[in-house]
This record gives C-alpha cells, structure tokens and sequence, in this order.
C-alpha cells in the first residue's frame, strides 16, 4: 500500500497541473489563436527540456537510443500536439470542469483497454466485471458533475 501512495499522489497532481494547463492554455489561444498557442506551448516546453537534458543526473537515459524503439513509441509527440490542440478547443466551447469530465472519462476507458491488452509493453491488467462497474460509476459520476 506504501509503494502506491506517491505514485498516486505524483498522479493526483498530473492531473492537477493538466486543469491548470488546459484552463492557461485556453487563455493564451483567445488571444494568440489556437494553433499559434499550441505552438507556443511545445516551444517552450521543448526548450525546458533541452535545459533539463544538459544535466544528467535528472535521467540517466540516451536520446541515441530512440532509433531502437518502434515506431509507435515515437508517437508521443504528435499526441503531445493533438492533446493540447483539443484539450484547449473543448475548454473553450463548453468549460474547464465539463471538458475535463470528458478527457478523464476518455482516458480511464482508454487506459482499461490498453492495460487489459498489456500495449506497449506495459503490464496486463485483466479487465473484468469489476473495472466495468467501477467505469460505470465513474461515467455515472462524471454525468451528475455535469448535472
């Protein structure tokens, strides 16, 4: 249980930041344009990163491994772009709190479906009668925080 709560907690303020993002973002785009803050945004997350990479100690990993991975693990980044591309589209036609009920519904029904796969490498985690009900609620849930 110990082994659990940090990465629960790291998660909590994942999701945390990602409301903030999407509600930042939002304003940047109604006064630069959607695609122009998207841009924005990558740009300077790009050079953060680039900053972060000059100490190593932060990760230990080497970008001359990326030609080794498939192709598919490479589609980080065009996600990166079609994510806050949309995430700043729904925030601004319906709302931070509805948008963001609908991205979190959209990620645990896609996140059960890639566990109970094992995709990508990852772990297989059967998918039951269990985690229906539980993404019943949740969906249940979601619709009376929209109510």
């Amino acid at each position: 249980m110990i082994k659990t709560i940090l990465p629960l907690l790291v998660a909590l303020s994942s999701g945390m930041a990602m409301a903030f993002q999407g509600a930042i973002n939002t304003g940047f785009s109604k006064i630069v344009g959607l695609l122009q803050a998207t841009f924005i945004v990558h740009v300077s997350a790009s050079l953060i990163l680039a900053m972060l990479l000059l100490w190593p100690a932060l990760s230990p990993g080497s970008l001359v491994k990326a030609t080794d991975a498939p192709w598919y693990l490479l589609l980080g980044g065009p996600l990166s772009v079609l994510i806050v591309y949309t995430v700043v589209f729904s925030m601004g036609k319906i709302g931070v709190a509805p948008a963001t009920t609908a991205i979190i519904v959209g990620q645990v029904l896609t996140a059960l479906m890639i566990d109970h796969q094992g995709l990508f490498g990852l772990q297989h985690l059967e998918f039951g009668w269990w985690q229906l009900l539980g993404l019943a609620l949740f969906a249940l849930g979601a619709k009376l925080l929209l109510a």
